[in-house]
């Protein structure tokens, strides 16, 4: 292998540091100045925004350039097995948290093959040009505000400006290694609760027309737009593609009598309820690009590996829809669980107060008084004689209009199994999706539900998954993760037996 030259290189024996140091003194030289000694307290904290921006991006360069080009200490031989002989000093730019540098290094090539740069390795440098701080920033960004806020907001933090394509682009390759993470991590170690909770709901977000699933892509074809640059009331029908938003955790038994949740449901404390048990370990996560039964899959994935031996009680909490009852109970036949399906009890007390405009006015006090006697008695167990009671009623009266009544019958009886509440509440089992709830706000309404946005896929999904990561408390252990795996994807990889050949002076450690 041929040795590179100073000249080949491009070294000097001068201080990459030394421009730093003359920046610094001019910056002290300002402060002490008797033009920035009349600025107000915030006024200085600008300029020195401003100008330390600047001394960080020279002491960045500085340092890349005190590390040499990165001359291979072993001959360097790519996974393809062909080994780069030919040296040849190569430049690339680098957006940073404080503007753009750049990076010389030494590429190794031959003939008919990518060449390989050791240095880029060492440092572990993305393939795009924007550097993993810099991509960590716009994810963190994104996930709480639009991609325009994101913009210009990394523009005004580190002085890059980043076009809103490419920070989508960004975001979504920051979330890639999302299933990844979770997949490997190992289960909480401290001891849990007793019961083990599933739970489950879906929200639609409104989509591109080339991102919507198939069906409803093709209804949406159909449609006539009223306006041209945004969707009126009622036309977000066939617009949206629907979410799985999961959660998955444990919770100490609750026991509690119906009076108490029937207190609780008027919002009115008894005196004799027990303080509420917080849930343990909670995680949550959305995907819009999976389908539901593969999001439920994966929950009961993350709580198997929760309670390996099935000693916990497990619970799924839901809201009643036909397609994800059936998928619950055959995940729990494929797992061996003795799982206990729950219907939200807030979604069954919808039903009731729609069910009571049939018979009282909607500001009827004596409505209140008809729904809050129905509901302890479907707490009590009793949901199919309250079915039957409203529906005789119904008829009694002679009433027309009882579509809310006959719609609320049928959904209490087609659900009896999942509605003894009686049993639930004395196992001290959860019968509301509070958490689920409080989910869906988070990761959905909160951020996708910007009035006038349609997602793009890709985009959408990643901003769920960031939004989860920081929900869950996890980004720092996941960033921290994804650098590893962008570091054997993009170097790694790429060398004979997955080992980056070090340089000369120093030597690689990187855990795999």
């Amino acid at each position: 292998m041929r040795s590179s030259s100073a000249a080949t290189t491009g070294h000097t024996a001068e201080d990459p540091f030394d421009m730093s140091r003359d920046d610094l003194e001019s910056i002290i030289g300002l402060l002490r100045s008797s033009e920035t000694k009349s600025l107000g307290i915030s006024e200085v904290e600008e300029l020195l925004s401003t100008r330390t921006r600047e001394l960080m991006c020279k002491l960045l360069q500085a340092h890349i350039d005190s590390r040499g080009p990165g001359e291979a200490a072993a001959p360097v031989r790519g996974a393809d097995e062909v080994e780069r002989d030919r040296p040849r000093l190569h430049e690339r730019e680098l957006a940073t948290l404080f503007g753009s540098v750049r990076v010389r290094r030494l590429g190794y090539r031959a003939d008919g093959v990518d060449s390989l740069h050791p240095l880029d390795a060492e440092l572990n440098l993305p393939q795009e040009s924007y550097s993993f701080a810099l991509r960590r920033r716009a994810a963190e960004e994104a996930a709480k505000v639009s991609f325009d806020e994101t913009v210009a907001s990394l523009a005004k933090q580190t002085g890059t400006a980043v076009p809103k394509r490419q920070v989508e682009e960004l975001v979504v390759r920051a979330a890639q290694d999302f299933d990844a993470f979770y997949d490997q991590r190992p289960p909480p170690e401290a001891k849990s609760a007793d019961i083990l909770v599933i739970s489950a709901d879906g929200k639609g977000v409104v989509m591109r027309r080339e991102d919507l699933r198939e069906g409803t892509k093709k209804k949406a074809t159909t449609r006539r737009r009223k306006l041209t640059q945004r969707l009126t009331r009622g036309e977000k029908k066939n617009a949206k593609r629907m979410a799985t938003v999961a959660a998955v955790y444990t919770v100490e038994p609750y026991v509690r009598t119906p009076d108490q949740v029937a207190h609780a449901l008027a919002g009115q404390t008894h005196p004799e309820a027990p303080p509420r048990p917080r849930p343990e370990n909670k995680q949550v996560w959305a995907s819009l690009e999976k389908p539901a039964d593969q999001v439920l899959a994966q929950a009961f994935a993350q709580a198997q590996s929760r309670d390996l031996g099935h000693k916990k009680a497990w619970v799924a909490l839901v809201d009643g829809n036909d397609e994800q009852l059936q998928t619950l109970q055959r995940l729990a036949a494929a797992h061996g669980v003795d799982l206990t399906i729950i219907l939200d009890i807030i979604h069954v007390c919808e039903y009731v107060w729609k069910a009571s405009l049939c018979f009282h006015a909607e500001t009827d006090p004596d409505r209140e008084a008809w729904v809050e006697e129905r509901v302890l008695r479907i707490l009590q167990g009793q949901s199919s004689l309250v079915a039957a009671g409203m529906t005789r009623s119904a008829t009694m009266r002679g009433l027309t209009n009882r579509k809310a009544v006959d719609a609320c019958a049928r959904y209490l009886i087609n659900h009896t199994p999942y509605l003894r509440y009686d049993r639930h509440l004395a196992a001290g089992m959860p019968i509301a999706t509070g958490v689920i709830e409080g989910a869906c706000r988070y990761l959905l309404k909160d951020r996708m539900d910007i009035t006038g946005a349609r997602w793009r896929l890709k985009a959408a999904e990643a901003v769920l998954r960031l939004r989860a990561l920081r929900k869950n408390g996890d980004f720092d252990e996941y960033w921290r993760f994804h650098e590893q795996r962008e570091y054997e994807r993009n170097h790694s990889s790429r060398y004979a037996g997955g080992t980056v050949v070090p340089i000369r002076g120093r030597h690689l450690k990187r855990t795999k």
